[in-house]
């Protein structure tokens, strides 16, 4: 019994001991570092106030074209003159390749013979008209006559107008050219290849065809407008470049994001098809509190920071947000004014620990 006693005794001075020990050594840390709860200080406090943030949200994004323009085989024939290559810039009405075969150059026959005899039907109602008039001063004919004459001649260069376009369109038939300025995307066809009517024979990417597609997920989904403006930083290192939102179609991807087109701000920009790299989003500007990260407390899986008043220095919840440099900005749990422990806040916030710590038996 004396034994067990002693041995009680003995556990009871131990505890005693160390918590006395453990409570000296933390005490005389933080009192080393920044004042105690209750004690007045300035030294290790800062006072918070309002800062203006512009938040941001970045995706990885790539220039895609718009859409991409077949250039179609008006009639059936076979391609010839075929010599420009992928990657190759053309220019609206640039001739890219030629059609020809038995159709075609049927077709072209008969409307140069068709412009031919209309050019004889209006010279020869010309002639006539002339002579009418000439004759009508003299009363060798009548009013009547020159004004039948008049309607041929107008019939006449009707005719000759009808059959000009037509050869014309026989011959822009015969003739592939861009309907606009862009890159060659791809060859559809071969030179000696026969085509049909409505087959593509290039597909052009148009010159002014390209914009950035971004992923977006959770909930930035519903923040993004369009008409937001931005940058796109591209991999290689190259200069940002200004873009705006210039479409949020609202369907989502196969990968659970929803995507969205953005348009340089810029009349020219200086990118290519394909290209990669990030896109940040300016949010609307907000006004936050900014304390300095060294600020914070985490504990318990919540955040908190040590705020002194006249009755010393007590700790108090907040919910942190965004990041930006040795800032965090506060959503919510401070006020404009609060002084905050920025020396040694962890260790004053467990500054009674050594008073709740206890040896076990």
């Amino acid at each position: 019994m004396k034994i067990h006693a002693l041995f009680a005794l003995r556990s009871a001075l131990f505890r005693r001991f160390v918590t006395a020990v453990s409570a000296a050594a933390v005490l005389a840390f933080v009192s080393g570092a920044a004042p105690a709860a209750g004690q007045s200080s300035s030294a290790d406090t800062v006072a918070v106030k309002l800062h203006v943030l512009t938040p941001h949200l970045a995706a990885y994004a790539q220039v895609e074209p718009i859409s991409v323009l077949p250039v179609d085989a008006a009639e059936a024939g076979v391609v010839q003159g075929l010599e420009i290559l992928p990657g190759a810039y053309v220019r609206r009405g640039q001739q890219l390749a030629h059609l020809s075969g038995p159709a075609l150059r049927a077709m072209l026959l008969q409307s140069e013979a068709d412009v031919r005899s209309a050019r004889s039907q209006l010279s020869a109602a010309q002639k006539t008209l002339s002579i009418e008039r000439e004759q009508l001063p003299s009363h060798l004919t009548t009013r009547q006559a020159v004004h039948q004459a008049q309607s041929a001649e107008v019939q006449a260069q009707t005719t000759l107008n009808n059959a000009q376009s037509h050869l014309a369109s026989v011959r822009q038939m015969m003739t592939v050219t861009a309907p606009t300025s862009g890159l060659v995307l791809a060859l559809n066809s071969a030179n000696g290849q026969l085509v049909s009517t409505g087959q593509p024979v290039v597909t052009l990417q148009p010159a002014s065809g390209l914009w950035l597609t971004a992923s977006y997920y959770g909930a930035d989904l519903s923040i993004i407008r369009v008409g937001m403006t931005g940058s796109f930083a591209p991999s290689d290192g190259s200069a940002p470049i200004a873009v705006r939102v210039c479409s949020v179609p609202g369907t989502l991807t196969p990968g659970g994001g929803e995507s969205i087109a953005l348009l340089p701000l810029g009349p020219h920009a200086a990118w290519l098809s394909g290209e990669a790299g990030t896109v940040t989003l300016n949010l609307p500007q907000q006004k936050l509190i900014a304390v300095p990260t060294r600020a914070l407390i985490l504990n318990q899986g919540k955040w908190w920071v040590m705020v002194r008043s006249a009755r010393g220095a007590h700790p108090r919840q907040v919910v942190p947000g965004p990041v930006q440099g040795w800032n965090t900005f506060i959503e919510s749990g401070l006020a404009p004014g609060d002084k905050v422990v920025v020396v040694n806040a962890y260790l004053l916030f467990h500054a009674s620990i050594a008073e709740q710590f206890q040896i076990p038996d």
